[in-house]
């Protein structure tokens, strides 16, 4: 039974691979497998576990944060973000690149969809680099990197997937990817300076703006502000136990249409825009965790879990091994799948594992999200790159962004390395919560 296991996962791969409709392919291999080694009676628990999947709160979530990442991106936030961070920044090498990091760091904790920050930085801010003489390498890597951003920093919809999947709370999820998250800005905004410092002309500082100190400050204030509040009020109900990260959406939700508002951009073609898209993706992603379950309701059945757990948990070098041998089939896995395929397939079938070797569920799963967010910039499929190809002026092409992420990619492994070394970096804060809602470990 267990060979069985093994060929419906090697056909699932093939056929992904192939360039088959996720979710489909999820229910058709495992309908067919789960015909042939269980038979049709077999299937009887399969409407169960999809009631389960559709009536789950948390997930409710979902297409309420994409909703607000939406709505946000058509309000003009990153448009007045990227002028001012580059007014800020752009009379040092590389400052232009500096503001697009941050940007991007606060784009990700308002909005969190990557695929609309990437495009919008990459037909805002990368004429601009490209004129202003910024080699095109480092602007693609920046905008590219940067973009990804929102799949680590919450509010993310993989961290709400993930923290459903492996089984650990949202908000404490949410809590314990602040430092990751904080550590790749970090990272990424002292890689920029080190290059520029080292190849000054590869990212030229701009000419002094007749801006006064005063009226840059104003506009600093007025761009920061808003998405400043919408972070506390998001982030800040979740953590400090005011509301549960379904409300939270909520509350981001109503809050971003009072930013578009604000802006003159909450238009009734912009909310019918942003309804369709949130639809849009919120049936793609139910879709695929319905194949999903599907397949592991006859993986499972069909003793796939026990032997993949009989594998892995008898690597050499115990949990050592096995979060070495877990981290780096997910790496793997990220240059040719997308990261809801691995969210939905391989991690239901790794969490159990590394619970069961006592390694913390919350840690794990934020190693996950680290490890997913590379995903996005590994060629040949990774999603960014695509966006970024195709917001970008004519003359940058597919190698310009390629080996623009490659540094970035190296940094996010890196980090990576450095949280499973040190544990504590992410789970200080998820504790620290707990402390102040007076919960003890």
């Amino acid at each position: 039974m267990e060979i069985w296991a093994l060929l419906m996962f090697a056909v699932l791969m093939v056929l992904l691979l192939l360039g088959y409709p996720v979710a489909f392919t999820l229910g058709a291999v495992a309908t067919m497998f789960g015909v042939i080694g269980l038979g049709v009676d077999f299937f009887d628990l399969l409407p169960l576990r999809i009631w389960g999947v559709m009536t789950n709160f948390t997930l409710l979530a979902v297409p309420l944060f994409v909703f607000m990442g939406v709505i946000l991106e058509k309000s003009g936030l990153a448009e007045d973000l990227l002028e001012t961070m580059g007014m800020l920044f752009g009379r040092l090498h590389g400052g232009l690149a500096v503001s697009i990091v941050i940007v991007g760091a606060l784009l990700a904790a308002t909005t969190g969809v990557v695929g609309a920050t990437v495009v919008t930085m990459g037909v805002l801010a990368l004429p601009a680099l490209l004129k202003k003489g910024y080699q095109p390498e480092l602007a693609t890597g920046t905008i590219a990197a940067s973009g990804t951003l929102g799949q680590l920093i919450p509010p993310s919809i993989i961290l709400i997937l993930l923290g459903d999947v492996v089984g650990v709370p949202i908000g404490r999820l949410f809590a314990a990817a602040v430092m990751p998250g904080l550590l790749l800005v970090g990272m990424f905004i002292l890689y920029v300076v080190i290059y520029s410092k080292l190849r000054p002309q590869c990212a030229p500082a701009l000419t002094p703006t007749n801006e006064t100190g005063a009226n840059l400050a104003s506009r600093v204030f007025k761009s920061l502000l808003p998405p400043l509040l919408l972070i506390v009020a998001v982030l800040g109900s979740i953590f400090f136990g005011i509301a549960s990260p379904t409300e939270s959406a909520a509350v981001g939700a109503l809050g971003a249409m009072v930013l578009a508002a604000g802006h003159r951009r909450l238009s009734l073609d912009n909310i019918v825009e942003a309804s369709r898209f949130t639809t849009r993706l919120t049936s793609m992603v139910f879709l695929i965790l319905i194949g999903a379950t599907a397949f592991g309701l006859v993986f499972r059945g069909l003793g796939g879990d026990t032997l993949v757990e009989h594998i892995m948990g008898n690597l050499p070098g115990g949990v050592w091994g096995f979060l070495a041998t877990s981290m780096v089939l997910i790496f793997l896995l990220g240059f040719f799948l997308d990261f809801l395929e691995i969210c939905f397939i391989v991690v239901p079938i790794l969490a159990p594992i590394a619970v069961g070797l006592g390694v913390d569920p919350l840690w794990y799963a934020v190693l996950i999200a680290v490890n997913l967010q590379a995903s996005f910039l590994t060629p040949p499929f990774g999603f960014s790159l695509f966006y970024l190809k195709a917001a970008a002026p004519p003359q940058i092409n597919i190698g310009h962004i390629y080996r623009g992420v490659v540094p970035f990619i190296l940094i996010q492994v890196f980090i990576l390395g450095v949280l499973l070394v040190f544990p504590r970096l992410t789970l200080w804060l998820p504790d620290l919560m707990d402390r102040m809602q007076g919960f003890t470990n």
